[in-house]
């Protein structure tokens, strides 16, 4: 069958003969050797707007032409998604910049504070700056390990405009919270707190990564159905991992006492949240309870007991 390509505009791009039995990938392919640019990963495909929706129906790559009920002479609305990179390289370079750049501000005072002198008699380095700056690689060490061994990706890449963004973000916060909290002039609060404060973040790190792992479990490769997450934290918090991680971060910003460290943890703890409210009313409305399907149990969303 005949199926014509047109723009969200409605101009013509092209018209592609294809097998009913076709699977959504295998139209992008066919997409892709009429027009090399967009590749398939740039590629959004989509029924066109019907009366009282705002947009169509996107098109899954592993489904079928006629799953639709595309028939002869039907259209499809393309849409380009832009120049695409991969998930886990976005996540290994955000990733990699905190991780080397923080120790240079601890390793090289001499260098990044050049005209900076810290006390006479006083040391180089306090224990709780030797403590933070363990704790915040093994942060970033972790995350690079669970992109490679533990994420499962739902799609495969994103925009690469994305790769500026959130590195310039963790980058950012990276050369900040090490600037202040490894200063030459840095005065440490109280040890025993400070100590305290970062144990248990550890134990919160280890937290989040059991959470990551119980969420690598919940699908089989090839599956893409959202299921209920089970164990742990997720008994009682819809976000567990998220959870793991705020606390996590606010236990070495008390640990640490300074500004830049509970602006690096304000500012993550509101990006999770709207992340968390908006994973759980997906959930809430996927498990209804309605036609077979299991009802969402009454969970916290992130952050028991506020939220």
């Amino acid at each position: 069958m005949k199926l014509e390509v047109v723009s969200r505009s409605g101009r013509s791009i092209a018209t592609l003969d294809v097998n009913p039995d076709s699977t959504v990938a295998e139209l992008k392919k066919k997409f892709h050797g009429l027009k090399k640019t967009y590749y398939p990963a740039r590629q959004r495909f989509a029924l066109p707007v019907k009366a009282g929706e705002t947009r169509g129906q996107v098109l899954s790559d592993d489904k079928r032409l006629s799953d639709y009920g595309l028939t002869e002479g039907g259209k499809l609305e393309f849409k380009d998604l832009g120049p695409q990179i991969g998930y886990s390289t976005v996540f290994f370079w955000e990733y990699f910049g905190p991780l080397v750049l923080y120790p240079l501000f601890f390793f090289l005072p001499q260098y990044m504070y050049p005209h900076i002198k810290a006390p006479a008699g006083a040391p180089q380095h306090a224990l709780v700056q030797k403590l933070a700056c363990a704790y915040w690689c093994f942060h970033y060490a972790k995350r690079i390990v669970e992109t490679f061994t533990v994420h499962k990706f739902g799609h495969a890449t994103m925009p690469i405009f994305n790769l500026f963004k959130n590195c310039g973000y963790y980058w950012g916060y990276a050369a900040y919270v090490s600037y202040f909290v490894n200063h030459p002039l840095y005065t440490a609060p109280n040890e025993t707190v400070s100590v305290a404060c970062l144990a248990v973040a550890v134990l919160a790190q280890l937290g989040n990564f059991w959470s990551h792992i119980i969420l690598s479990g919940l699908r089989k490769p090839g599956e893409k159905e959202y299921k209920i997450p089970k164990g742990g934290l997720f008994n009682f918090v819809t976000c567990a991992n998220y959870t793991f991680e705020i606390w996590g971060w606010l236990l070495y910003s008390v640990a640490v006492q300074s500004i830049p460290a509970y602006l690096f943890a304000a500012t993550g703890a509101a990006q999770m949240t709207q992340w968390a409210i908006a994973k759980h009313n997906r959930l809430r409305k996927l498990f209804d309870g309605k036609d077979g399907r299991p009802k969402y149990p009454r969970r916290w969303i992130i952050f028991p007991p506020f939220l």
